[in-house]
C-alpha cells in the first residue's frame, strides 16, 4: 500500500505548508538526507505545563508532523521515497517545572508510526525550550532518509 493510500485510509488530509518565517527553505536535501527546518504548532500558544495541558500540546505536535509529512511531500514529489525517518527533534515552550516533554513529543512521532509503519521509527531528542517563536507550544524538525 503506497503511503497516500495510508493517508487516505487514516482519513488524514495533508494542511498547506506555510512559508518561512526567515531566510531559508523549508528542506535540504543532501545525498540520501533530506532535512526538514523546524515547523511550528497552532493554534494554541503559552508555557506547556501551565497554560497549555499536555493532551492539547500532543495534538499541536500532531499537527506540526503533519506540516512536516506536506513538507516531505512537496519535496519528494511521493512519499513512497521515504525510506526512513532518522531523528527527531522535538522543542516543548515549557513551564519552568515542566519535565514531560516526551508525551508531547510523541504527537508527531505517534502519527509517523501510524502514517509510514516501522519506516516512521526514528531516534528523537524531546527538550524544554525557556520560549519559542511566537510562544507556540512546539517546534520540531526532522531528518528523513529518502530514495531517488
Amino acid at each position: 500500500m503506497s503511503i497516500e493510500d495510508r493517508l487516505k485510509e487514516l482519513n488524514i488530509e495533508l494542511p498547506e505548508i506555510p512559508g518561512p518565517g526567515g531566510n531559508y527553505v523549508p528542506a535540504v536535501r543532501t545525498g540520501n538526507l533530506l532535512y526538514l527546518s523546524g515547523k511550528g504548532s497552532g493554534p494554541s500558544t503559552g508555557k506547556v505545563g501551565t497554560d497549555v495541558d499536555i493532551e492539547t500540546a500532543y495534538q499541536d505536535a500532531r499537527r506540526v508532523g503533519l506540516v512536516l509529512i506536506a513538507v516531505m511531500k512537496a519535496e519528494l514529489e511521493s512519499l513512497d521515497r521515504v525510506n526512513r525517518i532518522v531523528k527527531v527533534l522535538g522543542m516543548v515552550n515549557s513551564a519552568p517545572d515542566f519535565g514531560e516533554q516526551p508525551k508531547v513529543i510523541n504527537g508527531c512521532s505517534d502519527l509517523f508510526v501510524e502514517v509510514f509503519g516501522d519506516k516512521g521509527k526514528h531516534a528523537r531528542s524531546a527538550v524544554g525550550f525557556v520560549a519559542l517563536p511566537g510562544q507556540i507550544t512546539v517546534e520540531i524538525e526532522v531528518i528523513v532518509e529518502v530514495s531517488d
